[in-house]
């Protein structure tokens, strides 16, 4: 009975091991199928714009630019909260007030002594002070505070705005030299398949040995352009590497899809503009706090002290007692110099306004004709590539006239080679045409900001 108890156990055990190593097999296929999944997913141009965002080391900036601007907006709500000062002070002076001559001899006849005050004196006390009204200064900096911190991020949009126009740039470059690369390709295999023609001629003696020298030749040619391509996109692909942080690796990337409406105008959220209008709002800011400075401040105030004198003015010539002392009261103070002194600065903000005024016009023209130059671009390229397909065609046909030809002895090897390079320089012409109409049109839909 034991020993049957002891093959069950065995057994529940091994099933136990065994439904173990099933569901770790299942999680293993399941992580490689998610695994191959993702690889395969290809990268889209949105894709590496936003990862080159979030790489590169302005975007860190934003963090800091809302912690500076905390700090300002606190430090410019610190002016309602009340101040608290502790007085201490010790002096001497050369004369203190004292009853004439004759007021003393006329007290003595009373038995009363005035000696008068002492000339060291002394206090230790507080003083604290309250803001009803600050001409608005304290709205005013935060204003400020909230200008600057928008000028920055603001400057910090267009740095990534900028950005994206060379994540642009190299993705179209590895799409074109891609492209390229597979057109290239296509020449070696016909060139391949020629070499194959030409090998059963010269076997069958029906050709020279130098003709298919030839081929090799081209063949050989076209192997190093494709090497040197492979090396140009190797390169590009690291620099794109470099700005996204994620390895970009051959044929990942996404052919982005066309877009069929043109934009034609610039929207007014484009970063640079909005910089412009930011750096206008600072400005006016600047304007509002230097306005408070002409204007009266109130505030209450409370001081106390202990020491000597008092306030008591008798009684602090009779004796120099140490007493407490308290003032309460309101304060106005008004920097009436700021009304005149304060307006060659007011100019100047003025001056830089009509600046940036300027510098806007100037930006709206240079884009405008920016824009102009992109559709004329576009409507070349489309043209291009109607006659692109012509040609690729006729080149086709030409070469394979050639090939007959060849085969029927009429013309020569070099003949179909240069018939073969015709037709492969127009397939890369073509392929480079269809990349920059589509890069073209990104480029517009770029500078005109829209999404």
């Amino acid at each position: 009975m034991c020993k049957t108890l002891y093959a069950k156990q065995r057994t529940e055990s091994a099933f136990a091991q065994l439904h173990r190593n099933m569901k770790r097999s299942f999680f293993l296929i399941l992580l490689t199928f998610l695994s191959v999944s993702v690889f395969a997913q290809q990268v889209t141009l949105e894709t590496c714009r936003q990862l080159a965002r979030e790489h590169y080391p302005v975007s860190k900036e934003y963090g800091l630019i809302d912690q500076s601007e905390q700090y300002s907006l606190r430090n410019a709500a610190s002016g309602w909260i009340p101040k608290i000062q502790l007085i201490a002070q010790a002096s001497w002076q050369t004369d203190a007030p004292t009853f004439p001559e004759e007021m003393n001899e006329l007290l003595a006849t009373v038995n009363c002594e005035m000696p008068g005050m002492r000339r060291d004196q002394y206090m230790v006390g507080i003083d604290l002070s309250q803001n009803i009204y600050d001409g608005g200064r304290s709205a005013a900096e935060k204003g400020i505070a909230r200008a600057q911190a928008k000028t920055e991020r603001l400057t910090a949009d267009v740095a990534l705005y900028e950005l994206e126009s060379r994540v642009d740039n190299i993705y179209f470059g590895i799409l074109l030299l891609e492209a390229q690369q597979e057109q290239l390709k296509k020449q070696i295999a016909i060139l391949e398949e020629n070499k194959r023609r030409c090998n059963v001629l010269v076997n069958n003696e029906l050709a020279l040995e130098s003709d298919a020298d030839a081929v090799e030749v081209e063949m050989v040619k076209a192997n190093q352009a494709m090497t040197q391509l492979r090396y140009s996109a190797d390169a590009y692909r690291q620099m794109l590497s470099l700005l996204t942080g994620q390895p970009i690796t051959e044929g990942s990337l996404a052919m982005p899809e066309d877009i069929t409406t043109l934009p034609s105008t610039i929207q007014s959220n484009r970063p640079e503009l909005q910089l412009l209008d930011a750096k206008l709002s600072y400005l006016d800011a600047q304007k509002r706090l230097l306005k408070t400075a002409a204007r009266p401040h109130f505030s209450l105030f409370a001081q106390g002290w202990y020491g000597y004198p008092s306030l008591n003015m008798f009684e602090s010539m009779q004796n120099a007692k140490w007493t407490l002392n308290a003032v309460v009261g309101v304060r106005a103070l008004w920097n009436v110099s700021a009304l005149f002194g304060n307006k060659g600065i007011n100019e100047q903000l003025l001056n830089k306004q009509q600046q940036i005024k300027l510098q806007r016009e100037v930006f709206d023209f240079n884009n405008n004709l920016q824009i102009k130059q992109e559709d004329s671009e576009i409507a070349r390229l489309e043209q291009t590539l109607v006659d692109d397909e012509r040609i690729v065609t006729l080149r086709r046909s030409l070469r394979t006239a050639a090939e007959n030809k060849y085969e029927n002895g009429i013309v020569s090897i070099t003949d179909v080679m240069d018939a073969v390079t015709d037709e492969g320089l127009a397939l890369s012409a073509q392929a480079l045409h269809q990349i920059e109409l589509l890069k073209k049109k990104y480029e517009l839909k770029h500078t005109t900001y829209v999404n």
